[in-house]
């Protein structure tokens, strides 16, 4: 690995891991003083209204941002940043328009509730602000420049998260969870501009428009049905069960995607840019992505393995016994988020290869076949367990369907992948096994059963890739040349 895209790659890790750090920190503090202070109901409805923006937002940028990203150097000039950005800002208005006058009525008549007919106009301010920091943000991650977007993506967050807090106690209920989306978007609108120094002029052209939107066009049809697959739960549970059903359902989600979703995205928007740099050579691609997806795993599963064990006193304690029917969703989708890690970020690198149309073909598939038809029976016969259960079969069955394009593309076999993930499989076994003992057999407080369970999981990964991240952390002084 060449000494300056190595030192790029550890930067970018470093200041990403600072945002996961901080931003996730201080997240999930705020959602759990929330939780404290509101019902499941409320954040039932922000779910369901989340279904519908969510799934508007996916067309928001026509993967213009991942286009720029993933052009080469003698490929991308000013007129495709001035066009990018003037398409998006005539186009966003479009969707809010049609998000006020359509989606809005059509979400409240869906669930039999009105109140979304004023929450997602306001939740869906977004879509205004962001193609407005769509150029700076490709820009910024185009140049591997990690530490200014953490620092506005933390910052943003932050303040965000002030305003939710501050609207909670004044007793604004379910507004202030509606407010917090919006609030980060305008709060990081002034950063980029500052970040990137970039501004607008009245170009645009055609050419440039039909260089990014072909290979856009097929970002955005994956981002479609990735959100598919995210949101078709919040849909199902949300029409056939109750708005506080989705709320205990959200809750569960939210603790386990919050780990698994941050840490990808750390991965991803670093390994995005060096796939695409890199798209030539394979050898490289497949070494790079194996070891992503062996430190995402030994992250992740430990984080989840306490979610397992655990589930019940951590929720009963921290959000209290009205959230005791998001226990078993908790520790199945847990399990879930330990198999998305043996083929975590496959699409960032299909994308990066320059094969948005494989990319989103793949997703279609395992919307259409596996997703949809596994979460509807799922839910209806199970309840919200059941849509957990849906979602590992998905999980599993994916596994197999990203390791067949793996070893197609990159000659990634199914051994490969599982060696790369063993060291984080083993240590989950063992640090588990005596977690269990520890909790339920000697009855030792939660608290110090989940610490024995991590010091067993840490020491486990110790003697088997110690040497290996020792020599990975020694890497780490070279971040002197890269944070100067």
């Amino acid at each position: 690995m060449a000494s300056g895209l190595k030192n790029s790659i550890l930067g970018g890790i470093f200041w990403n891991a600072i945002q996961l750090v901080v931003n996730r920190s201080f997240s999930f503090a705020i959602k759990l003083v929330l939780a404290k202070i509101l019902f499941p109901e409320e954040f039932g409805l922000v779910g369901m209204a989340v279904v519908f923006t969510s799934f508007i937002e996916v067309f928001n940028d026509l993967g213009f941002g991942a286009a720029i990203v993933q052009k080469k150097e003698d490929s991308i000039g000013e007129k495709h940043y001035h066009t990018a950005f003037w398409t998006g800002i005539i186009w966003s208005i479009v969707l809010y328009i049609c998000i006020v006058t359509l989606v809005a009525p059509l979400a409240g008549n869906f669930y039999g509730e009105p109140m979304l007919i004023e929450i997602i106009p306001i939740l869906s301010l977004g879509i205004l602000i962001n193609p407005v920091n769509l150029v700076h943000k490709a820009q910024l991650t185009r140049d591997l420049n990690f530490r200014k977007l953490t620092y506005i993506n933390n910052s943003s967050s932050i303040f965000a998260g002030c305003i939710s807090l501050v609207l909670a106690f004044l007793n604004f209920g379910v507004w202030s969870l509606v407010f917090n989306s919006v609030a980060t978007y305008a709060a990081a609108l002034p950063m980029f501009f500052f970040a990137t120094g970039w501004k607008p002029k009245l170009i645009w052209d055609k050419e440039a428009f039909h260089d990014i939107f072909g290979f856009g066009i097929n970002t955005m049809g994956t981002q479609v049905f990735n959100n598919l697959i995210n949101k078709f739960d919040y849909l199902v549970i949300g029409k056939l069960l109750s708005v506080s059903s989705l709320g205990v359902y959200t809750l569960a989600f939210t603790l386990t995607d919050t780990f698994r979703g941050q840490l990808m995205s750390v991965m991803n928007s670093v390994m995005y840019p060096i796939y695409g740099k890199k798209q030539e050579d394979k050898i490289s691609l497949a070494n790079y992505y194996l070891k992503v997806v062996k430190y995402n795993s030994i992250i992740i599963d430990g984080i989840m393995m306490i979610l397992i064990l655990f589930a019940e006193p951590i929720i009963l304690v921290f959000f209290g016994d009205k959230w005791v029917d998001t226990i078993i969703p908790l520790q199945i989708l847990s399990f879930s988020v330990i198999f998305h890690m043996m083929v975590s970020s496959n699409t960032s690198l299909i994308r990066g290869m320059g094969k948005p149309g494989l990319e989103f073909r793949l997703q279609l598939f395992k919307s259409l076949v596996l997703y949809i038809p596994l979460i509807f029976f799922g839910t209806r016969y199970y309840g919200t367990a059941g849509a957990a259960l849906a979602i590992l079969v998905n999980k599993i069955l994916s596994v197999f369907i990203a390791q067949y394009f793996l070893k197609k593309l990159l000659g990634i076999s199914l051994g490969a992948l599982f060696d790369a993930t063993k060291p984080a499989l083993v240590s989950l076994v063992v640090s588990s096994i005596g977690g269990a003992i520890s909790y339920n057999v000697l009855e030792i407080h939660w608290i110090m059963s989940a610490c024995i369970s991590i010091l067993l999981y840490v020491v486990s990964l110790y003697f088997m890739v110690g040497k290996e991240i020792r020599a990975e952390l020694a890497g780490m002084d070279k971040l002197k040349t890269v944070l100067k």
